[in-house]
């Protein structure tokens, strides 16, 4: 076959452009579903949905996969989760879909303060400058008038991307002793189980329309983790992490085409200082990388 011929960057840069894709319509139907639906409904669909995908995996090793040693490490990985997911799909709700992406690219960031501070990796005066860049980036973007609305749910979107960089930062801790059907069974079983609390307080049932939106935020979720898995097993990690940040393209036209959003020049300059400063961290954190695995 063509594909598997060609050079493993670019197989996975083509897997890493279409998951970066899938990324963004999911943002997008989590946004048509938001004029209707709570935001915990919306999340209970999406977990319910990829659970029905991963079931057969994770009956196979029930209940095997559920043994930890580490219980509050991964009640603190559930925790940044469920708050990454909430307080992200919230901030898609009410801000725009460009600027709602720009501020998810602040959690390689915050993944690298985190990682210094709870798992002591070393981090250089070049990664503490690419930081305070990044954030200088988020600053343009939460503009001057900090009582207005945007600024308001820009928070939430910041929140946000620390809880998603505290589940990240929680899963390098766990690898070293969990497997990888743990991780995925916990994150599948109990995100659910803790979101469907709240939704059942504010359940709405769901038209024909909503119902497809609402399985198919699962369905696409399904894809577009599986897209991203298939980048990085083909790809090298500075590479592929490096097409995340297609997103804000695809953000930006489906704003424009869907949702009739423009990105104003504070949010595409923020976005570009951010996405500079974090494809920096990525680089330098590949670079040093290197030189650890070859002395392995």
């Amino acid at each position: 076959m063509i594909f598997n011929n060609l050079p493993g960057n670019v197989r996975g840069t083509i897997f890493a452009l279409a998951a970066a894709a899938m990324f963004t319509v999911v943002t997008a139907l989590v946004k048509l579903a938001a004029t209707d639906y709570h935001v915990a409904q919306i999340l209970l669909f999406r977990q319910a949905v990829m659970l029905i995908f991963l079931l057969p995996l994770l009956l196979k090793h029930f209940p095997q996969s559920l043994i930890t040693k580490r219980p509050g490490l991964h009640v603190l990985r559930l925790s940044g989760a469920l708050a990454a997911l909430t307080l992200s799909f919230t901030a898609v709700a009410y801000l725009p879909l460009a600027t709602a992406i720009s501020f998810s690219f602040t959690k390689t960031l915050f993944v690298t303060i985190f990682a210094a501070i709870f798992l002591g990796e070393a981090v250089g005066w070049r990664r503490v400058f690419a930081i305070v860049v990044g954030f200088f980036g988020m600053l343009i973007m939460l503009r001057p008038d900090a009582g207005s609305a945007i600024s308001y749910y820009a928070i939430i979107a910041i929140a946000a991307a620390a809880g998603a960089a505290t589940a990240v930062t929680c899963v390098r801790a766990l690898t070293s002793t969990e497997s990888t059907v743990t991780l995925l069974s916990y994150q599948a079983i109990f995100v659910g189980l803790l979101v469907a609390i709240p939704s059942f307080f504010v359940w709405q049932t769901p038209d024909t329309t909503g119902l497809l939106i609402l399985i198919a935020i699962g369905a696409v979720s399904v894809v577009a983790q599986w897209l991203g898995v298939q980048a990085y097993r083909a790809g090298e990690v500075s590479v592929v992490t490096g097409m995340e940040y297609t997103k804000l393209i695809y953000a930006s036209l489906i704003g424009i085409f869907i949702f009739s959003e423009w990105p104003d020049s504070k949010t595409l300059i923020g976005a570009a200082v951010i996405i500079s400063a974090s494809a920096f961290t990525i680089w330098r954190e590949t670079k040093v990388g290197k030189p650890k695995k070859a002395a392995q």
